[in-house]
């Protein structure tokens, strides 16, 4: 539980609650655009259908963010919200419970990543006697990851005289240059999801330690320089993601790095909680020995 919880009326402390919130409002927001891209993605990497066994996969990036929100809600209510002796019993099952699929969805998710990238190196030539015959057709090129667009006179032309490439059961074609940008973001893609999978691993060591009176000076500190490490590369990722990729996803990036922040805070003023009242009980069981 939060230290700054004691302070909720004051408004310092009220700004910084509707602020933190407010971060979570925008990342639920988040999932309703990446369904949008997804499905039109999906319409094109599937063009013989979706199997149901291929939904994850089709719409990874929206089953991702959503179990990732659920989580980072279970983080705030272990943090923040419920006190300590509150998470037992049957409270405690049923956020295990929702902490377990949420994992299950997350690594599958992973997968679905890695898939990408897969499809996305999976290519063959594309040889064609007139690129521009394909305008008004079902093919279509790659501008970004995830964005299959058709094809137009002006990309028809930039197409002409260019060694053409297309990706192994699809309808989608594009040049090596536009396909090493993709590949390359799809590499960028993978390497965030598994760096948050090991960023929440060290939180749930962190909670189940703190939830039992065993989060040591020195188990804070490792974790934190092995935090250090893996935002940095969350950073780097959202930057990346800035330069050479979509907006969509340089904002949802950073919103990421500002909602674990407030999980870091959270827990850091949990810790300091634990200690005071370790510090007070060490202190009052002396004095009630004497006075009895």
């Amino acid at each position: 539980m939060s230290v700054v919880k004691k302070s909720r009326y004051f408004n310092q402390a009220v700004v910084f609650q509707v602020f933190k919130y407010s971060i979570y409002l925008l990342l639920a927001n988040d999932i309703y655009h990446f369904f949008v891209e997804d499905y039109a993605a999906s319409s094109q990497t599937y063009a013989k259908g979706i199997l149901p066994s291929q939904i994850i996969e089709a719409f990874t990036a929206t089953i991702d963010t959503a179990a990732w929100l659920v989580l980072l809600l279970i983080f705030e209510l272990e943090t923040y919200i419920l006190e300590d002796e509150q998470i037992q019993g049957k409270t405690k099952w049923a956020i295990n419970f929702v902490r377990a699929l949420c994992y299950l969805i997350i690594i599958y998710s992973f997968y679905g990543f890695i898939s990408k990238f897969n499809l996305l190196h999976t290519t063959v030539p594309f040889v064609t006697n007139d690129v521009c015959s394909l305008i008004g057709t079902s093919f279509t090129y790659i501008k970004e990851i995830d964005k299959y667009l058709p094809l137009t006179a002006d990309i028809c032309k930039g197409f002409v005289n260019t060694p053409l490439i297309q990706i192994v059961d699809t309808q989608i074609i594009t040049n090596q240059q536009l396909l090493t940008e993709t590949q390359r973001l799809s590499t960028v893609e993978v390497t965030n999801s598994a760096t948050w999978l090991l960023v929440v691993a060290i939180l749930e060591i962190e909670v189940f330690l703190q939830l039992r009176g065993k989060l040591t000076k020195h188990a804070i500190v490792l974790s934190k320089w092995l935090k250090y490490v893996l935002y940095t590369v969350l950073f780097i990722a959202a930057a990346y993601w800035g330069i050479k990729g979509g907006l969509l996803d340089f904002w949802d990036a950073f919103l990421w790095l500002v909602a674990f922040w407030f999980i870091e805070v959270n827990i850091f003023q949990w810790n300091a909680e634990g200690k005071e009242e370790h510090t007070s009980d060490s202190m009052v069981e002396p004095l009630t020995k004497e006075l009895s």
